[in-house]
């Protein structure tokens, strides 16, 4: 782990450039984008929910899930990670025991919002939120509850409540004591604008990227410009698999070989994974 991932968190998003999170949901996911030089990851909800499961994201994964999904992430890499942790499964004492159990496991940041339960993903029709006060307590809870880690505030209510009431439940975030701020889903870059307005300068601001979502730009440079801290790309590793899987194994139907596909070796799956090392090492220990 990182020598403090909570004070790295902290510099990222206090920095004056945008820093681009990339998602993951394994230990391989994350071993890729600490290789690739990011400087944090994601944990994505809805990546664990896909990627583990086969399911979609819509509030089918357990705490003690994601809880376990990221302890064998963190024992593989140092780079600090962000927790999608979702509404905290359940009420506020769920929402303590998962800020707790999250800590405990190497979550540098955990992401909570305000969707009713079982949520759904933020780029997904037929959302609905909490009340106010609901939700502020959420945010209380995970305040009071953690102990370093850095609690990201989310507002999912732009889609089923617009853009001021969206507004209004972000600054109520941030006067309960949120590290950062989050407001999922704006649709137009008006939208964006008007967020971007409110905060900047008053919280770090995170913004979410997802291929095929309602994000009115993909562009990192328009982001900064506008100040925000980070750009979450969460599904990004999983769509290009995605995308790229049916004509692999198109191929090998067809073809009964992989001969000519751009496919890494299983040298290079060993020289990633660190296969040398660890064997050089339980040799020195007796094997």
């Amino acid at each position: 782990m990182a020598a403090d991932p909570v004070a790295a968190l902290l510099a990222l998003l206090r920095g004056k450039t945008l820093t681009s999170v990339p998602g993951c949901w394994d230990g391989l996911s994350a071993l890729l984008i600490e290789q690739a030089g990011f400087p944090a990851a994601f944990v994505t909800g809805g990546g664990v929910a896909m990627g583990r499961f086969g399911r979609p994201d819509i509030g089918l994964v357990t705490a003690s899930e994601l809880v376990e999904t990221l302890a064998a992430i963190r024992d593989r890499v140092a780079i600090p990670l962000i927790v999608d942790g979702d509404t905290g499964f359940g009420g506020v004492a769920n929402m303590a025991r998962t800020v707790r159990s999250l800590e405990r496991a190497g979550a540098g940041a955990i992401q909570i919002e305000d969707q009713t339960f079982p949520k759904r993903c933020g780029h997904m029709a037929g959302k609905a939120v909490v009340p106010l006060v609901e939700a502020v307590d959420r945010v209380r809870a995970a305040l009071d509850t953690r102990n370093r880690m850095l609690v990201v505030a989310r507002t999912d209510a732009l889609a089923c409540e617009g853009l001021e009431a969206a507004l209004d439940r972000a600054d109520a975030y941030l006067a309960a004591g949120a590290d950062a701020i989050f407001v999922e889903g704006p649709r137009t870059m008006a939208e964006l604008t008007a967020v971007a307005e409110r905060f900047r300068g008053r919280a770090p601001l995170i913004h979410n990227l997802v291929e095929g979502g309602v994000t009115p730009t993909q562009d990192g440079t328009v982001l900064e410009k506008m100040g925000f801290a980070v750009a979450l790309h969460p599904l990004l590793l999983m769509h290009g698999l995605v995308a790229a899987a049916p004509g692999w194994l198109g191929h090998l139907a067809d073809r009964r070989g992989t001969q000519g596909l751009p496919l890494a070796d299983l040298a290079t799956m060993n020289r990633i994974t660190g296969a040398a090392d660890l064997i050089a090492w339980g040799d020195r220990h007796g094997g």
